[in-house]
């Protein structure tokens, strides 16, 4: 093994698995923490430009998450491709594996920059993004254009997790953020470029990412990983191996997308755009609030690809039970913290200018959100099992389940056709998710069993 300082991190992720989901999981919570708050800083500012603003930034959230899910899939098809050749113990195939996801991540953001910014003004309009679509095509142009840095910046983290380090990425996005804190006053007040200056602060802080992620790659070169460009040799079964996952992860979070919009239309059918500020808004927080179970979730993808690639199968087992118990503590904390400070919570983002009239509502949304949190807890982690198993259209299939079958099933249910509106669509999504995440809890300890019964 290669005498640096990552080694370290490599030995956790092939050593006890209980260890090593806490290991990474800590660091990659206040990593998601911190990527979380580009969102909310954005949302805080953006709230005092007035309702509208907020609700056409709102509107272009669903195709920001694109953008990350793209980043976060090819992310988790490269941790899983790199986690199971250090499992086998094949350094060389996983110096290339690493050069092989940069190489996909950068064709793929192109392509994506590409047909978004044709498309992005029709894609608004069919949200009903029609009286914000000034502040939604300003924002969102700016984004797409920088599509490129928002998706490598996500991915290049995947390498890092794939030889078990998550703290880097993690010092990283702290940097980012307080970068981010100090230039979105500027370029949206200062600058006077409302919400275009929004969008500037965010890219030029996925910038500052890149930056210092490649620092430690090719300037300081004291990660486990080498990827550079002499260690590329193409093999299908490589490409095959990030593929498989991060394309299904990369579709997995671009149905969660799909929801946003979906669900933003029928909240503009059902409400205004007010609940649709009020949806954009709390859900940034939901996300906030779910950060430690999909931290522990992301974790899980490269704890159980490294004892696949071993063979370790009752590791994994154990890492799959360990992940959903400290997930499930954290939901039900996080949850009556978020229901008992609702009125505080909301009243940050919808304190100022027209935006004050949204607080009611918000703050009943995260009083009544917080319910499906204890089964999410146990659906990440298992969802987050096929990852690392390779099984990446599994976990798609899970996620699709989820959102696009049950959850949107319920919401249209209680909201238009038994009549309980807003209220009836947020209800839609707590009961979606509660029935979805405990089938995909049975689903996996089902397939680990298999996998243990066939190496018996």
């Amino acid at each position: 093994m290669q005498g640096n300082d990552n080694s370290n991190s490599v030995d956790v992720l092939l050593g006890n698995p209980k260890k090593a989901l806490i290991s990474m999981s800590i660091p990659l919570i206040i990593s998601l923490l911190i990527s979380s708050l580009y969102n909310l800083i954005d949302a805080a500012w953006v709230s005092g430009l007035g309702a509208d603003a907020l609700a056409g930034v709102g509107f272009f959230t669903p195709i920001f998450m694109i953008l990350v899910g793209f980043g976060n899939g090819l992310g988790a098809g490269s941790a899983f491709a790199i986690s199971k050749y250090i499992g086998e113990e094949n350094k060389p195939k996983a110096d290339n594996a690493s050069i092989h996801s940069i190489l996909i991540d950068i064709v793929i953001s192109v392509i994506l920059t590409a047909v978004l910014f044709v498309f992005l003004e029709s894609i608004l309009n069919a949200m009903g993004a029609a009286q914000t679509i000034s502040y939604a095509t300003d924002y969102g142009n700016i984004m797409i254009l920088g599509s490129t840095l928002v998706i490598l910046s996500n991915a290049l983290y995947g390498i890092y997790r794939g030889e078990g380090d998550s703290k880097r990425p993690m010092y990283a996005m702290i940097a980012s953020a307080v970068l981010n804190m100090i230039l979105d006053p500027i370029f949206i007040y200062n600058l006077n470029l409302g919400v275009k200056g929004a969008a500037i602060a965010t890219l030029i802080s996925a910038a500052f990412v890149i930056l210092i992620l490649c620092y430690w790659f090719y300037i300081k070169k004291d990660t486990y990983l080498n990827p550079i460009f002499s260690n590329f040799d193409f093999k299908r079964d490589i490409g095959s191996d990030i593929v498989k996952v991060g394309i299904p992860a990369s579709i997995q979070l671009l149905n969660n997308a799909f929801f946003a919009a979906v669900f933003s239309a029928l909240l503009a059918f059902l409400g205004s755009t007010d609940s649709v500020a009020v949806y954009s808004t709390g859900w940034r927080i939901v996300i906030i609030g779910t950060t430690p179970i999909l931290a522990i979730g992301t974790a899980l993808i490269s704890v159980i690809a490294a004892n696949y690639g071993a063979k370790n199968y009752e590791n994994i087992k154990i890492a799959h039970r360990y992940a959903m118990k400290i997930s499930m503590i954290f939901a039900f904390a996080v949850a009556i913290l978020t229901n008992v400070f609702a009125g505080d919570i909301a009243s940050i983002f919808a304190s100022s200018g027209t935006s004050v009239r949204i607080s009611p509502e918000l703050t009943s949304f995260l009083q009544w959100i917080v319910i499906y949190y204890p089964t999410m807890a146990v659906g990440v982690a298992s969802t987050y099992v096929f990852q690392g198993l390779g099984k990446g259209i599994t976990a798609m299939f899970q996620t699709i389940m989820r959102e696009t079958g049950f959850t949107i099933f319920f919401a249209v249910l209680l909201g238009v056709f038994l009549g309980y509106g807003v209220w009836g669509a947020w209800m839609g999504i707590v009961l979606g998710e509660i029935i979805s995440n405990n089938i995909t809890m049975v689903w996996a300890d089902w397939q680990i069993k298999k996998l243990i019964n066939i190496n018996d």
